[in-house]
């Protein structure tokens, strides 16, 4: 059993699921497998102070996208299939409501999404009874071309950021945020860069998101010491920005290829040999 709460949380029953891998100081959680099936047996009710998720997209259905100057189908692998709209809606509320009874009552969750999603998702967050905060427009200053020619080139995606409950206190650290931005306020729309080389360096995700951007997110509305989760983590960016800046997390994902991914980096960014086996 593990326990990845500190001594000041409340208590959490017993995990009866084997994680994937665990770091020595239990601050880095991961766990192999269905993102509501994990979350109903961990016991994480009211302990997590910060979330982030980035939900499957539902374009693997004969979609193109440009890669390398040239137009490919989107295959992302079965996660990123969708059967209906009303299918994808059922399932944003289903892991949102999951999500949801996570959070502590002041705890906040941020979404990242195209378009193809993120109307469900901020219809889920209302019908569950979320407060929305803001909507973040994530500028890439590099994106795709359109091979179409027939739309604009879609250069941004939006980020909902939402708390527990209207009576929630969220957190917001806005003095940082406004250092961040030169001295003034911090807009709403956010020029942030791909992942880079080096964050690919042991395997990409077709969906992975910058490491500055995570940052930006956990360093704006949670503290150090506080429990981050990821319900979709993917190659760990999440976890990785969450370990700079001294705060506890745990990922869920429903591939171990990328979970090995996230495992390696962790290991990179502690300076572990990579030949260790999990905790």
């Amino acid at each position: 059993m593990v326990s990845i709460l500190a001594e000041n949380d409340a208590p959490c029953a017993p995990i009866d699921l084997r994680p994937y891998f665990v770091a020595d100081d239990a601050a880095f959680v991961l766990y192999h497998g269905d993102a509501l099936e994990t979350l109903s047996r961990l016991g994480l009710a009211g302990s997590i102070a910060l979330i982030f998720a980035d939900p499957p997209y539902f374009l693997s259905n004969g979609g193109v996208t440009c890669h390398g100057g040239r137009m490919v189908a989107v295959d992302k692998g079965r996660w990123d299939r969708l059967e209906s709209i009303a299918q994808m809606h059922e399932f944003n509320r289903s892991w949102l409501g999951a999500c949801r009874e996570t959070l502590e009552p002041n705890g906040t969750i941020w979404v990242s999404g195209t378009r193809h999603v993120i109307y469900s998702v901020g219809f889920a967050m209302q019908e569950a009874g979320f407060k929305l905060l803001n909507d973040i427009t994530w500028e890439k200053p590099n994106p795709p071309p359109n091979l179409s020619c027939r739309y604009f080139t879609h250069a941004t995606e939006t980020l909902l950021w939402a708390a527990r409950e209207k009576k929630s206190k969220h957190k917001f650290h806005y003095q940082a945020m406004r250092a961040e931005a030169g001295g003034r306020q911090m807009k709403s729309v956010w020029r942030i860069g791909a992942s880079t080389r080096a964050e690919k360096e042991h395997g990409a995700h077709p969906t992975q998101k910058p490491l500055a951007l995570l940052e930006r997110i956990i360093a704006a509305s949670s503290d150090p010491g506080d429990l981050v989760l990821d319900p979709f983590v993917g190659s760990g960016t999440t976890g990785i920005a969450a370990a700079n800046l001294g705060r506890r997390f745990i990922g869920i994902d429903t591939d171990e290829t990328y979970l090995e991914i996230a495992v390696k980096r962790y290991r990179e960014l502690r300076a572990l040999p990579a030949s260790l086996p999990p905790a």
